[in-house]
């Protein structure tokens, strides 16, 4: 049993490293779309000042179209006001918009947060990847995951739902069972493991149509003066 323990171990902790790295190349292929954009800003201005003297408003038009388009893609859309949880959330966002998944978001975080920021990462992550996953076996036109996170007065509240095949999922030894494969499993247990240390409060509900999973965090958030 003891061996068995610690191979379960060393699994999760592959698993969280191989998380955070592949967490952290998402974050940073976002921000290199970015500075790319704002490299390449002069060049834009230049392209639509030339259309501009040359008396084409419809050139000027469409390129101003193409720009929006393409801003839309990289441009952060959440601000928490807390910096790792933008660029987690707005990493996925990006990711989950590529495969066609919508997501609406509403989230207000303080600045400084008790949390550290490998759990944060291996919590998020870990519900966007899940919901993803989940979304990818639905028509485009039945796609969607809504979060919200905020404080509740000294906790944490963090809520992701997304919309599932329109079956509730079964509970299998307490849990609700990963259709992903061997070896899937680690990310549920991982965020388990994550709120029990901390002494938070963790409930998963699956109901016909969608399912969500609600994560409360005991928080003292410090003050930026302080």
């Amino acid at each position: 049993m003891r061996l068995f323990s610690k191979k379960i171990d060393r699994q999760l902790e592959a698993y969280q490293q191989e998380l955070i790295e592949t967490h952290y190349a998402e974050v940073e292929n976002m921000y290199r779309q970015m500075r790319s954009w704002r490299h390449d800003y002069r060049n834009h201005i230049q392209t639509m000042k030339a259309y501009a003297a040359a008396g084409d408003l419809a050139a000027v038009s469409r390129y101003l179209d193409e720009l929006d388009a393409d801003l839309t893609r990289v441009e952060p859309v959440i601000k928490t006001g807390n910096p790792m949880t933008d660029a987690i959330l707005n990493s996925k966002i990006s990711l989950a918009r590529s495969k066609n998944i919508p997501v609406r978001a509403d989230a207000h975080i303080p600045y400084r947060l008790q949390l550290s920021e490998i759990d944060l990462c291996c919590i998020i992550g870990n519900l966007f990847d899940n919901a993803i996953e989940a979304s990818l076996k639905l028509p485009e036109k039945e796609r969607l995951i809504r979060i919200y996170m905020d404080m509740k007065g000294p906790q944490l509240y963090i809520s992701f739902t997304n919309f599932t095949a329109g079956k509730k999922l079964a509970l299998k030894n307490g849990r609700f069972a990963t259709t992903k494969g061997e070896g899937h499993g680690f990310g549920l247990l991982r965020i388990d493991a994550i709120v029990e240390r901390l002494g938070g409060y963790l409930h998963r509900g699956s109901e016909d149509g969608a399912f969500t999973t609600e994560i409360l965090l005991p928080q003292m958030a410090p003050s930026v003066s302080s």
